[in-house]
């Protein structure tokens, strides 16, 4: 992919060194494959980066080498060496930087139930109160049920709602991970624990969403005309 990042970032007030980025640094040295390899090149790079306290660029070539297929612990490693070269205070900064970069590969490993996490929800995250992830488990359109699993970080619920009966219908609500809690309008809320199912009707307003204190995966399914299956774990 050709680089563009320093015509868009410094076109205007610096177009030779924007081109000079673009098409010497990026479209020719990085792209010398058959001299070091564009995972090396990153480690390098990176390496350089940190030794010099260059941390903004530093997270943008962090970024680059997970791309490239640097690990988290390899970083760790490297910045773990290089804080007795280059700066113990360095490290402390760049370390902060890897959680930022690679903290999501972490949520992954432990949330998401038996489904797994998915990606983060933000198609949707305006519905929501929190941090979601979405997964979904079969193609909409391909079936009269859509099921796909859905993870709320500690304290994460979605807004009042409603499932029309004219536009799909009604919903079932299947806890199969972590601690949650379920409200129809006018009813008081109900906790949510693996293995609890919750029938919602159609024009039903409600919410739901995970407790305080934990993650929760439900299992959505809409009945009526289009069925909808949401699997909720943590």
């Amino acid at each position: 992919m050709k680089q563009t990042a320093g015509r868009e970032k410094l076109g205007a007030l610096a177009p030779e060194f924007a081109k000079l980025n673009d098409d010497v640094l990026f479209g020719e040295i990085w792209e010398r494959e058959d001299k070091l390899s564009l995972r090396d090149r990153s480690m390098i790079t990176i390496s350089a980066l940190m030794s010099q306290g260059l941390f903004s660029q530093l997270k943008a070539h962090i970024i680059l080498g997970k791309k490239h297929g640097i690990t988290k612990e390899e970083l760790v490693e490297i910045f773990t060496q290089l804080a007795f070269y280059s700066g113990w205070p360095k490290a402390w900064s760049a370390f902060e930087l890897i959680n930022e970069v690679y903290g999501d590969d972490d949520i992954s490993k432990t949330h998401g139930g038996v489904f797994g996490l998915g990606k983060p929800n933000d198609a949707y995250a305006k519905y929501f109160t929190g941090k979601s992830y979405l997964n979904p488990l079969t193609n909409k359109g391909e079936s009269s049920v859509f099921l796909a699993n859905v993870t709320f970080e500690p304290g994460c619920r979605n807004n009042w709602h409603i499932h029309h009966a004219k536009s799909g219908g009604g919903q079932i609500l299947i806890c199969v991970d972590g601690n949650g809690w379920y409200q129809e309008e006018g009813k008081s809320a109900q906790k949510l624990s693996p293995g609890d199912i919750v029938v919602i009707p159609a024009n039903v307003k409600h919410w739901h969403g995970a407790r305080k204190d934990s993650w929760v995966v439900p299992t959505k399914l809409h009945q009526i005309k289009k069925s909808e299956i949401y699997c909720v774990s943590a």
